[in-house]
């Protein structure tokens, strides 16, 4: 995506050396694109929410928006310093952030470990501070749990996942795995992006090798965040 073509920075600054940002909020459109739904809070008290980071969020939230049970999604910045970054300044690398997909899941119909399924199969969670071609602190692969059981769901799908990796060749994991802090919405031309523009960039692509599913101890519908924090 556009962030090819930036300064590829691949440490993250300390928060001294992150961009000041601004207080004013990014103005998103009302309705998802695709489902009319809600784009940001306040979402179904149903409803629960998955944080990920896999890439270029254009083709990571079609992943999610096309998945059953999926209430919403929308994409942002998250991981970082900068309050309300736009996408250049998460481009230069000056943020802290990585590129981020909220979704937004019914957990009558599906559920935490099926989220995580997809992340995992979604991307090459061993790159570091790319995926693919697309090199910077802001295509780092990332989780951020809402709660101690999405900690523990996600901990414990990187251990399964890791197995499966190394038997095909893969080296070690380098997903974030941390709090979910303030997720900062991005520019309205950036929300559900592959379906106004079908043929449009998608670094998106996975290993080949499935994530296992069933694993003791993660629960369907781990962990039911109060709200995220819109940006």
């Amino acid at each position: 995506m556009f962030g090819m073509f930036a300064r590829h920075r691949t440490t993250i600054p300390a928060p001294g050396e992150a961009l000041p940002g601004r207080s004013e909020r990014m103005p998103v459109p009302e309705a998802h694109f695709v489902s009319g739904r809600e784009l940001t809070p306040p979402f179904p008290e149903w409803s629960e929410s998955a944080l990920v980071g896999m890439g270029c969020f254009w083709g990571a939230e079609r992943l999610f928006w096309q998945a059953p049970g999926v209430h919403t999604t929308a994409v942002g910045y998250a991981g970082g310093f900068t309050p309300n970054p736009s996408y250049e300044e998460v481009c230069s690398g000056l943020t802290g952030h990585t590129e981020a997909v909220l979704v937004v899941f019914d957990p009558r119909l599906t559920s935490y470990e099926e989220m995580l399924r997809i992340f995992w199969e979604g991307h090459d969670p061993t790159q570091g501070m790319r995926q693919g071609n697309d090199v910077g602190t802001q295509y780092r692969s990332a989780l951020y749990y809402y709660s101690e059981e999405q900690r523990h769901a996600a901990e414990a799908t990187t251990g399964a996942y890791q197995e499966r990796l190394r038997q095909a060749g893969y080296g070690a994991i380098t997903t974030e795995i941390a709090p979910a802090g303030e997720f900062y919405y991005a520019e309205d031309y950036h929300q559900q992006y592959l379906a106004k523009v079908p043929d449009g960039y998608c670094g998106i692509g996975g290993t080949g090798v499935a994530c296992p599913t069933g694993l003791a101890g993660v629960a369907e519908g781990a962990g039911r965040p109060a709200e995220p924090a819109g940006g």
